[in-house]
C-alpha cells in the first residue's frame, strides 16, 4: 500500500469520527485515543511514515477485539474507521511528519 493510499484512508477515519452523531462522539473518541496508546506502545519511539504503513498492513486485527473491550455496550464503535482515525493521529509523530504534513 502506498502512504498516499494510507493516509487518505486515515483520513477517512478521522472525518467519520468529526462527524460521528454527538450521543455516539466521546465513546467514538475514547477507543480511538485507547487504540492511539496501543500503537504507542506497539510501535514505540522514533518512527517514520513508512514504518506506520508497514505495521499498518501486517495486520489491524488486534484493534477489534480492544474497541470491543473497551465499548461492549458500542459496537459501533469497532469499526475500523476508529481504528484509521487512531493511525492518522499518530502519524503526526512521524520523524518525517511536520506540522502535520509529510516531509518530502
Amino acid at each position: 500500500m502506498s502512504l498516499e493510499t494510507a493516509v487518505h484512508r486515515w483520513q477517512d477515519g478521522e472525518r467519520t469520527l468529526r462527524e460521528a452523531p454527538p450521543d455516539r462522539r466521546a465513546v467514538l473518541e475514547f477507543v480511538c485515543e485507547q487504540i492511539l496508546a496501543e500503537l504507542r506502545r506497539r510501535l514505540g519511539g522514533s518512527f517514520g511514515s513508512a514504518e506506520l504503513v508497514d505495521f499498518y498492513e501486517a495486520g489491524t486485527a488486534w484493534i477489534l477485539p480492544l474497541a470491543a473491550s473497551l465499548a461492549p455496550d458500542s459496537p459501533w464503535a469497532w469499526e475500523a474507521t476508529v481504528g484509521d482515525a487512531a493511525f492518522h493521529r499518530y502519524l503526526r509523530d512521524a520523524h518525517d511528519c511536520a506540522g502535520g504534513r509529510l516531509e518530502r
